[in-house]
Order: C-alpha cells, then structure tokens, then sequence
C-alpha cells in the first residue's frame, strides 16, 4: 500500500504516505462547495504533474552532470465542467540559463515524458512552457 486517505468532514481529508509517514491536507475548492483552505484533489494532480516533471529531470540532469538546483514551476489549474474534470494544465518551468543547448532538448524531452504526464488522459491538455532563465 502506497498512501491512506482519511476523510475529516467538511469536506476536507488528510493524505498519508505510508512510507514516509508525510502528510497532506486536501480541501474542496470553493466553487465546489469548499473552504477552499489547502490544496483541492484537483490541485494536487496538476502540482503532481509539475514535481514529477521537475523530479525525472533531476535525475536526467544527474546523469548530465548538470544543475538544476533552484528551478521552479508555475502551476495554474483549468477546470472544465460535464463533466466536471481538470482540462488543462500550464507549467511555467524556469531553469538555469547555464545549461546548454543539447542538454535543454534531452531535459525538456525527459520532463514531457515524465510519468505522471504519460498517465493523464489524453484529452487533458498539457501547455509546458521551458524558460531557462535562472
């Protein structure tokens, strides 16, 4: 077993990596009858796809002998209703400008073809911007 999930009430449930023992909060949002005071399930897809994207080319970059200690990614969520589901996802990556050329191709590749992104639907659509600016 990977994690357990808890329900709090109101509409709110803890997550807890087995593992690890780490724990998260999720809340309903507020368009959907939430408080909308932690991350929404949904949320944490699209964070998900972001930190899965920024992890696997961690290790690419490793394996490169490049850096990329500092890069950030920008998550903004878009919800589509009937039905109610995430439909697109925009990451903002903002990466060393040190790094070169050939390395950018294979650690943009690595990154969009991270596993979470290979385990969305194919209808969500995924808008990954790379600005290696740092």
């Amino acid at each position: 077993m990977t994690s357990k999930v808890v329900y709090l009430g109101e509409l709110r449930t803890e997550c807890t990596h087995l593992r690890s023992g780490s724990t998260y909060i999720t809340d309903a949002p507020t368009d959907n009858h939430g408080k909308g005071e932690a991350f929404s399930p949904t949320d944490t897809v699209a964070t998900g796809l972001a930190s899965c994207m920024i992890t696997v080319m961690g290790i690419k970059a490793r394996d490169l002998g490049v850096e990329l200690t500092g890069s950030t990614a920008e998550v903004t969520k878009h919800m589509a209703a009937a039905p109610r589901r995430i439909s697109k996802v925009e990451l903002d990556l903002y990466l060393p400008s040190a790094v070169g050329e050939k390395q950018r191709k294979i650690l943009e590749n690595t990154g969009r073809t991270c596993p979470v992104a290979m385990s969305l639907h194919p209808e969500l659509e995924q808008v990954i911007r790379f600005f290696w600016t740092l």
